[in-house]
């Protein structure tokens, strides 16, 4: 697997993933956090357009998909019921996807943007038991609550590199 910058001409293959993790995430417990049509083309073609949208290709396909950019992040200025581990220049992950039935595709993206840098946030809903879970199998640490744009509220994580 190796991870590349999306292109204009991946658009239909990931809105394909992001369609099937819709699914997953309904038949998980979890239909409120995405909707029937999160994300829109419409921010694809814009994660696209700034450089900041990813795919994981396996055997010359697209298998997975996220939002990766380094920077500060409006939704986790404020945090609620606990704390970020720093305030340092930080990395954010958004929007992460995968084909279904492709295991470890999930966690190869978060370890590959950890290698970029090595202070990560990212966030997810209270419902995505999936989600959390694998944010902890990577060392992800649950750090608080923040509010997204429409106002609902996720757990925020993160990782940061630990030194000894």
């Amino acid at each position: 697997m190796y991870i590349r910058k999306s292109e204009i001409s991946d658009l239909d293959e990931i809105l394909e993933i992001f369609s099937s993790a819709r699914k997953f995430m309904r038949e998980n417990g979890n239909p409120n956090q995405w909707g029937d049509d999160y994300p829109s083309k419409s921010l694809i073609e814009n994660d696209i357009l700034s450089g900041n949208s990813y795919v994981c290709v396996d055997d010359g396909k697209i298998v997975g998909t996220f939002f990766f950019r380094e920077g500060n992040d409006p939704t986790y200025e404020k945090i609620y019921n606990g704390q970020w581990k720093n305030n340092e220049p930080y990395g954010v992950v958004h929007r992460i996807a995968s084909v279904e039935g492709k295991k470890g595709v999930a966690s190869f993206c978060l370890n590959w943007c950890f290698e970029k840098c090595k202070n990560i946030r990212i966030d997810t809903h209270k419902d995505n038991i999936p989600m959390q879970n694998l944010l902890k199998k990577n060392g992800y640490e649950e750090c608080g609550i923040i509010y997204v744009d429409d106002g609902s509220e996720r757990i925020a994580f993160q990782k940061i590199e630990e030194y000894v």
